[in-house]
C-alpha cells in the first residue's frame, strides 16, 4: 500500500501594512528634506555676516565730532541732548542759518572750530541775534559775537574750577574741568564771568538785550572721555538748555582750484619775456650758419712712429719730465722682455728680475735698481743719467735676442 504525499503549500505573502504609517511622505516633507541642509548653511552665513558687520561699523572721527565715539568726540553729549530736545548737526554757516530760521524762538546755536569760517560768515551768523555758545573761539569770532571780550590768559587744562559767580547755569553745575583759555571784559559791559582762574574767567556771558553769547574757553569737558567728570555734563546741558540745538561744526574748506606757475608770476615779469624771446631769436639768426653742400676733406696724414716718439720726447724735455721719460723707457723694456722670458704679463717684479738675471747673467740687485729704483731715482737726476738708463736698457735688450 502506497502512502499519498500531500502537495507543497504555497508561500505565504505578507499583507501590506495598514494604518497611517503606511502612507507615502507628502510633497512638503519631500521638499523640506531636499532643502534643509542648504537652508541651514545659508542661515548660518547670513547670521555670521550680520554679526561681523555690526562689529565693523564705521564712525566719523574728529575733535568734538557729534558722531564720533573716540575719546575726543562728542557722541555721548549729543545722545543725551537728543533725549529731551531736538539737535540738528550742520556743517556750514548757510545750513546753520537755515536751521535757525526753521527752529523758531527757543533755539541755541553752538559753534565749534569757528576758525574754518570766513569773516563774512561769522558776521552773518552774529547778525541773526540768536543765543549762541562759542567753544574756544577765535579773536575774530569774539569780535563778531561778543565785542569787548578778549583773551587774557590760559589755565591748566586739568584744573577743576569753581563757578564763583551768579550765573544760574554754572552755579547749578558746580565745579567743572573748564581749564583752558581765560577771558575778560571791560567794566560796565554787562558781561558775567564764571570759573575764575588767574587773570580771567574760563566762562563768560554777554547779554546785549536781544540775545546772549556764552564763551567757553575749552571743549574738553564736552568730549566723551571727560563728560562724566565733575559737573561737566550738567554745565553742558545747562548751557544748551533750549528746545532746539543747532550744532555747527564746519567742515574744512575745500580747495576749489589752484593757480598755475604762470599765473603766480607778476604781470610785468611775464611781459618781459617777450623781448627776451625776441632777442634770443635774433641772436640765433645772427650766429646761425646756413647749411650748405658737403665739403670733402682729406684723411689725416699718417705720422711715422719714430716721429711720434721724438715729438713726445721733445715734450718731456721741454717740461723736464725725466721721471715720465724714465717710466716710459722701463715700461717699454718690460713689455718687450717679459714675453721673451716666457713669463705671464701679470707676473710679479721679483720673478721678472730673477728670470732676467738668469738669462743675462747680471746681478739681481743691479737689475732691481735699474728697473725698480728707490726714491729718489738716480737715473732722473739729469739728462746724462737718463741717457745712461737708456743705454743700460738697450744693452739688456740685445742680450735677450
Amino acid at each position: 500500500m502506497t502512502a499519498t504525499v500531500p502537495p507543497p503549500a504555497a508561500p505565504t505573502v505578507p499583507a501590506p501594512p495598514t494604518g497611517g504609517g503606511g502612507r507615502p511622505p507628502s510633497a512638503i516633507a519631500r521638499l523640506w528634506r531636499s532643502v534643509r541642509v542648504p537652508f541651514v548653511l545659508v542661515t548660518a552665513l547670513v547670521v555670521a555676516a550680520v554679526l561681523l558687520s555690526l562689529g565693523n561699523e564705521q564712525f566719523p572721527e574728529g575733535y568734538l565730532e557729534p558722531g564720533s565715539v573716540s575719546p575726543d568726540g562728542a557722541r555721548a553729549l549729543v545722545r543725551i541732548l537728543e533725549e529731551d530736545r531736538d539737535v540738528e548737526v550742520v556743517r556750514s554757516s548757510a545750513d546753520a542759518e537755515e536751521a535757525l530760521a526753521d527752529a523758531g524762538g527757543d533755539v541755541v546755536l553752538v559753534v565749534f572750530l569757528d576758525h574754518r569760517l570766513l569773516p563774512e560768515e561769522l558776521d552773518s551768523l552774529a547778525a541773526l541775534e540768536a543765543d549762541t555758545v562759542l567753544v574756544q573761539p577765535t579773536l575774530r569770532s569774539l569780535e563778531a559775537f561778543a565785542p569787548g571780550v578778549d583773551v587774557t590768559g590760559r589755565a591748566d587744562p586739568d584744573e577743576v574750577l569753581a563757578p564763583l559767580c551768579t550765573m544760574t547755569e554754572a552755579v547749578a553745575a558746580g565745579d567743572a574741568e573748564v581749564g583752558g583759555e581765560l577771558y575778560g571784559a571791560p567794566e560796565g559791559s554787562g558781561a558775567v564771568g564764571c570759573y575764575p582762574a588767574g587773570s580771567g574767567d574760563a566762562l563768560i556771558r554777554v547779554d546785549d538785550g536781544a540775545s546772549t553769547t556764552t564763551v567757553l574757553g575749552t571743549g574738553a569737558p564736552l568730549t566723551n572721555t571727560e563728560l562724566d567728570d565733575e559737573g561737566n555734563a550738567a554745565l553742558a546741558l545747562n548751557l544748551m538748555a533750549a528746545e532746539d540745538v543747532v550744532w555747527l561744526r564746519p567742515d574744512p574748506p575745500r580747495q576749489e582750484g589752484s593757480a598755475t606757475l604762470v599765473e603766480l608770476l607778476p604781470l610785468g615779469l611775464r611781459w618781459s619775456l617777450v623781448p627776451l624771446v625776441a632777442a634770443l631769436v635774433l641772436l640765433a639768426l645772427w650766429r646761425g650758419r646756413r647749411m650748405g653742400p658737403l665739403v670733402p676733406e682729406s684723411l689725416p696724414v699718417a705720422v711715422q712712429a719714430a716721429e711720434t716718439t721724438r715729438g713726445r720726447a721733445a715734450l718731456y724735455r721741454s717740461r723736464k719730465a725725466r721721471d715720465r721719460a724714465a717710466l716710459a723707457m722701463r715700461t717699454g723694456f718690460l713689455d718687450r722682455a717679459v714675453p721673451k722670458l716666457g713669463l705671464a704679463s701679470d707676473v710679479g717684479d721679483e720673478a721678472v728680475v730673477s728670470a732676467l738675471a738668469a738669462r743675462t747673467g747680471d746681478d739681481p740687485a743691479v737689475l732691481s735698481a735699474l728697473l725698480h729704483p728707490a726714491d729718489p731715482d738716480p737715473f732722473t737726476a739729469d739728462d746724462g743719467a737718463l741717457v745712461r738708463l737708456a743705454d743700460e736698457l738697450d744693452a739688456r735688450t740685445r742680450r735677450l735676442r
